[in-house]
């Protein structure tokens, strides 16, 4: 899958770090350091703009390292870039944890994933199928 990319960070292109990397990081494109306060949530730019093929969607996720380390994650995970945006990537980290936080310029900051987008072709009905499962909500399948 080939996507178009407008890089007007000061950045490299996002990569691929090894042969099997699902996501790409994105960096913080910012032009002073920002404090993080816990609990406090704010939207970093990347300087990325893309032009995603029809029938996928980019996702932004937590990186792992930064939601273990420092409590850092992105708050509506995973968010969706349609393929039809052409604004800024920006990503909306949140700070869950007791400590201030510091994002710095160039930090690695989230991921972003491709994936493959099915519409949905919606039936109006008077009647759903029956299951076992009825309309068992949270936690109903759980251990017995």
């Amino acid at each position: 899958m080939k996507v178009k990319i407008i890089n007007r960070s000061k950045h490299d292109l996002p990569k691929y770090e090894t042969k099997a990397s699902a996501g790409v990081d994105l960096r913080a494109n910012i032009e002073e350091p920002f404090t993080l306060q816990s609990l406090e949530r704010t939207l970093i730019k990347t300087g990325l703009f893309l032009e995603i093929p029809e029938k996928y969607e980019a996702q932004v996720r937590p990186r792992s390292g930064l939601a273990i380390k420092h409590g850092i994650t992105v708050l509506n995970s995973p968010g969706t870039i349609d393929a039809d945006y052409r604004g800024e990537v920006g990503v909306i980290l949140v700070n869950l944890s007791n400590e201030p936080f510091v994002i710095e310029d160039g930090d690695r900051i989230a991921q972003m994933v491709f994936s493959k987008v099915k519409q949905a072709e919606f039936i109006l009905t008077e009647e759903l199928t029956e299951t076992d499962r009825g309309e068992g909500g949270f936690g109903s399948t759980g251990k017995k």
